[in-house]
């Protein structure tokens, strides 16, 4: 069972929010509310919290703005899933490119909402601020620095924004689909080409190790190995 969350719900039509609030509280976490973007981001910014329910349409900033913000301003990487009631994919890739970790389209159910909210918690536990690591991979999302058994490996801002995906999935591996909508969005490239850059990775980050970090899983995507000392 998932320990107790402290979690932010941003959501301006109370009833939701309180709707929301009750579930997850009767499921042990703790809940605090904002009612506008203003008020979430001064509490996000202000108070510790393991992930942030942030609705689009809010008064004064919306969403994406404070989802924007949040990233720019904070000194950790706080999981968000954001909630809308548009479904189209240039709005899912709206919220993604702002910073948004998950996307979850009213009306839903409060138990899809707990499981995505424990499991990104889960997953964003290796990082309590912007340094994510994996065995003996460290990656800086503030300066986007990116080392390995404190070498540091030399990227390519597309490269780095390709590893960076898949470390932030890590231990679930990324489809193949997935890791091309978060990094190209509406318009990826061709299956080549994504083999091209992987490849090329791979040449930074394993081929001067004892062993390489970085899999393809045939038929399921990417993924990266630990080896246990």
């Amino acid at each position: 069972m998932t320990s107790a969350l402290s979690i932010l719900v941003v959501e301006d039509e109370t009833d939701i929010a309180a709707n929301i609030g009750d579930y997850l509280m009767a499921q042990g976490h703790e809940v605090d509310f904002a009612y506008s973007g203003t008020q979430g981001l001064e509490q996000a910014l202000n108070n510790y919290f393991d992930v942030i329910v942030l609705d689009v349409m809010l008064p004064g900033l919306d969403g994406l703005q404070v989802c924007q913000q949040l990233r720019a301003q904070s000194t950790r990487h706080i999981p968000i899933i954001m909630l809308t009631a548009r479904d189209t994919l240039d709005d899912k890739l709206s919220g993604f490119k702002q910073g948004a970790d998950d996307y979850l389209t009213k009306p839903f159910a409060l138990a899809e909402l707990l499981v995505r909210i424990e499991a990104l918690s889960m997953r964003h536990r290796v990082a309590t601020d912007h340094v994510l690591e994996i065995g003996e991979l460290k990656i800086n999302r503030q300066t986007q620095a990116v080392e390995r058994a404190q070498s540091v490996i030399p990227l390519s801002n597309l490269h780095y924004q390709i590893l960076l995906a898949i470390a932030e999935s890590h231990p679930k591996p990324l489809s193949r689909s997935d890791l091309m909508t978060k990094v190209w969005g509406a318009e990826p490239p061709e299956s080549d080409a994504l083999r091209s850059h992987i490849y090329q990775i791979r040449k930074q980050l394993d081929k001067p190790f004892a062993y390489d970090m970085l899999a393809t899983l045939h038929g399921v995507g990417f993924a990266f190995k630990v080896e246990s000392r």
